[in-house]
């Protein structure tokens, strides 16, 4: 069996896109020949730009390079179905497949955000994803949710059918994402400034991450309970408030913004933070909450969407609308050395069950069930 992959929105740039459905769609080809029968053959659609090598798969790129997210469209639409002559089952790895292809499919959902949250895209690209991820989602034999929040979201917002839709939530890293050795922590906080204890968020700034009522819990705490509370990550849409929020309660000496974190520092980031904070109201997954604790660092997550999930018994899971909850989250945090050293150790042990040889390996279970396959 041949299965064509659509993996356009590999990003050979250092950014937004570099992060969520890349990180996913690189981990899972990254497994997938492991997984697949050895008699079955890969081939992934790329855009020119691309220099993404994975074992035992062929990687077609395409003439026109689509980083561009109109050009990725007209791809994905006119010049895709042509391009899958051949092809026994394609796996449309980011929402939409083309609408002409005439071979079965399998589609990966990631999250609604553009369906509830639509104000972060543009029109044209909110209305193609609407229509065209629900148009994929109807004709596909199977549905790929990256959690079971997904998945209900998927079932419930575009009237799928259940037993349409698997889950194949993503791994980590396990080489770079680890307690890194205290010398190599060190030299890192010393080369940043870092201070010897803070709290540490990282995520794209913008409204879902709920950043301003993580604000107004800190504002709540009294100063010696306060550690240093840095928010890395880039400028999305509507950030204004987190920043008002900041000046409101005058803690600009207290709470940083150092930006964009590229992918190959992150690692160091979580060992030097004393716990991570995320209470965003909605996650397809929640990448970094995973990565973190991969890193042995205590987690403080929202109780929101899927990442309870993530997170299990290992860490804290507080409702992202109750502020009193949170600084009271933070305090203990702050006090409680035995609550930190068990959430360490149960972070670590709970990232262990999640990685990308289990996703592609789920992935493959769904071909087969496409197909009417026995494995």
């Amino acid at each position: 069996m041949h299965i064509g992959l659509n993996a356009h929105l590999l990003s050979r740039q250092s950014g937004y896109r570099s992060a969520g459905i890349h990180s996913y769609i690189s981990g899972l080809l990254g497994q997938l020949r492991r997984a697949a029968p050895d008699d079955w053959s890969l081939t992934a659609y790329v855009g020119a730009a691309s220099t993404a090598e994975f074992p035992g798969i062929v990687m077609r790129r395409s003439w026109l390079d689509t980083e561009s997210p109109l050009r990725r469209i007209l791809w994905e639409q006119g010049v895709q179905p042509f391009e899958l002559g051949g092809v026994d089952l394609h796996h449309a790895l980011a929402f939409v497949a083309p609408a002409l292809a005439r071979c079965p499919s399998v589609v990966t959902m990631y999250d609604l955000s553009y369906v509830h949250y639509p104000e972060r895209l543009s029109t044209s690209r909110r209305l193609y994803l609407r229509w065209f991820s629900a148009l994929t989602c109807r004709r596909a034999r199977r549905v790929i949710a990256i959690s079971q929040s997904t998945a209900r979201d998927v079932i419930a917002t575009l009237g799928i059918a259940p037993g349409k839709v698997d889950v194949a939530a993503p791994g980590y890293d396990a080489a770079a994402f680890r307690p890194l050795p205290p010398e190599q922590v060190a030299a890192f906080r010393a080369a940043r400034g870092l201070p010897d204890r803070f709290w540490l968020f990282i995520g794209t700034l913008e409204p879902r991450k709920n950043l301003p009522m993580l604000i107004e819990a800190y504002a709540a705490l009294r100063p010696a309970d306060r550690l240093p509370l840095i928010l890395a990550g880039g400028e999305g849409w509507d950030f204004q408030p987190i920043f008002d929020a900041v000046e409101r309660h005058g803690l600009r000496e207290s709470v940083q913004f150092p930006g964009f974190i590229p992918s190959d520092d992150l690692p160091f980031w979580y060992n030097c933070a004393e716990t991570f904070v995320y209470p965003s109201v909605f996650e397809g997954f929640g990448l970094p909450v995973l990565e973190a604790m991969a890193c042995g660092t205590p987690v403080i997550a929202s109780s929101a969407s899927s990442l309870p999930e993530v997170v299990g018994d290992a860490g804290m899971c507080i409702s992202p609308q109750d502020l009193m909850a949170w600084t009271d989250g933070l305090r203990r945090a702050v006090q409680d050395k035995d609550w930190r050293d068990s959430a360490s150790t149960m972070g670590r042990a709970r990232a262990w069950q999640f990685s990308w040889s289990e996703t592609a390996k789920l992935t493959v279970r769904s071909y087969y069930k496409a197909m009417n396959l026995q494995p």
